[in-house]
């Protein structure tokens, strides 16, 4: 597939190419945006549960940086950015019990490995252990470690296994195993070099971020970034492809940036959404929703959010119904059953069948990730990470590089936060897909 005279190709139609292809262009550059599917935007994507419009893939994006509100201003919804539920998300733990996530932590790394809120969620073994950081020799992790390894290493398995990896497989669908450190969490091992202990890198990360202000989302849903980049593409003289797959970055000549995946797919998520009349449901018994312990053996889930719970905007939309989306790794066969079962579980509240009022399944799966080809600019969760913010991010600083290099003085707006990845943030599931 040959590219015209200077037009660049952009090989992807998820936000990352969309972002890719919208920055170039303006630029007055000519883009052609080729996407394999019949539609636009990846995750980003909208579905009908119940009469009521709901994201079917990220609901919502991380706050560092400003990267993700930068654009939505851009686009017009500046004005449309919400804040989610100021109210914590909840631990379901291996007994069935379930308790308030810690206060002060990251990704379930806690600021004080003996708060109390620490020791009911982990034990007093596990959180003596924790303790011990504080005396283990700091030095910075290699670029290659990864969370899991690093938890492991100075608070130990008790706390890697309650705490940390519940948290990290609802917010960023991994393992902590399979996480890099620095794409988990951008600026833990420099501030753990420099403090001396994991919980005082903690407590650094936390003292830098204003109160509430994790994740935002959009009214009407996060999908409408979509619709917005789309527009701004036509009017912008983008030439859009769709069902135009593109096998490899050599099967296209001229200047490319390659937003598809790179390699064959990772980790598949499945999200179950439950449309339901449950009175009981009105207090938030979960606040905005529940994460599992991996040791727990009554529920298929990894993650509950209670969308009506967490968003003023979904609530009212519902009407009095009520919105809740579990995940899933290995999803059940009866999947619409047994996401009534585990809601029921994870919420501490009875919901019969005749409570639920419709329901709706959707798989994402997710590239894993890949070093770039030589030679190609390439951007995407494949070499961002997951997470809306970081992707965007990414796509900005990676496009702005290749423009300098190619026309000193084309580039676009300076990133806040060049190195911004997903946010470390406790609530259930905020960038499920």
């Amino acid at each position: 597939m040959a590219a015209a005279d200077d037009t660049v190709t952009v090989v992807g139609g998820g936000v990352a190419g969309l972002v890719a292809a919208r920055r170039i262009a303006r630029t007055g550059r000519p883009v052609r945006l080729l996407e394999a599917s019949g539609r636009l935007g990846g995750t980003l994507a909208r579905q009908r549960v119940g009469d009521i419009e709901l994201d079917a893939g990220a609901e919502s994006f991380a706050t560092r940086g400003g990267t993700v509100a930068a654009l939505a201003a851009e686009l017009g919804l500046g004005d449309q950015v919400v804040a989610p539920l100021d109210a914590p998300a909840w631990l379901y733990r291996a007994d069935g019990s379930a308790i308030p996530l810690p206060a002060t932590s990251v990704l379930g790394i806690p600021a004080a490995p003996l708060a109390a809120d620490v020791i009911a969620a982990v034990g007093l073994g596990a959180a003596l252990r924790a303790q011990l950081d504080s005396l283990i020799p700091a030095l910075k992790p290699r670029p290659d470690a990864t969370l899991g390894a690093v938890v492991r290493r100075r608070m130990g398995r008790g706390m890697l296994r309650r705490l940390v990896t519940p948290v990290v497989q609802g917010v960023h669908s991994a393992d902590p195993d399979e996480l890099l450190l620095e794409r988990a969490v951008p600026g833990l091992a420099h501030r753990l070099a420099g403090r001396g202990s994991l919980a005082a890198a903690v407590r650094d990360l936390r003292a830098d971020a204003p109160p509430g202000s994790a994740v935002r989302g959009i009214r009407g849903g996060v999908n409408r970034l979509v619709t917005e980049l789309v527009a701004d593409l036509v009017a912008l003289g983008v030439d859009i492809r769709l069902d135009s797959r593109v096998e490899s970055p050599a099967a296209v000549d001229g200047p490319l940036v390659w937003a598809a995946p790179l390699a064959p797919v990772g980790r598949s998520i499945t999200l179950a959404t439950l449309v339901l009349d449950a009175p009981e449901l009105d207090a938030a018994p979960r606040g905005t929703g529940a994460l599992v312990d991996p040791d727990a053996r009554t529920v298929a889930a990894r993650a509950l959010t209670h969308s009506t719970a967490k968003w003023e905007w979904l609530a009212e939309r519902a009407e009095g119904r009520h919105v809740v989306r579990l995940s899933y790794d290995d999803p059940p066969e009866l999947l619409a059953e047994a996401a009534r079962l585990d809601a029921a579980a994870l919420l501490g509240v009875e919901l019969p069948a005749s409570a639920v009022v419709d329901f709706a399944r959707i798989t994402w799966t997710r590239p894993a990730p890949a070093a770039s080809p030589a030679g190609v600019l390439v951007v995407g969760e494949s070499v961002a990470g997951s997470g809306i913010a970081g992707v965007v991010a990414h796509a900005n600083r990676a496009v702005d590089e290749w423009l300098v290099a190619h026309d000193p003085g084309t580039a676009g707006d300076p990133d806040p936060d060049p190195a911004i990845g997903p946010d470390p943030a406790t609530d259930p599931d905020p960038d499920a897909a």
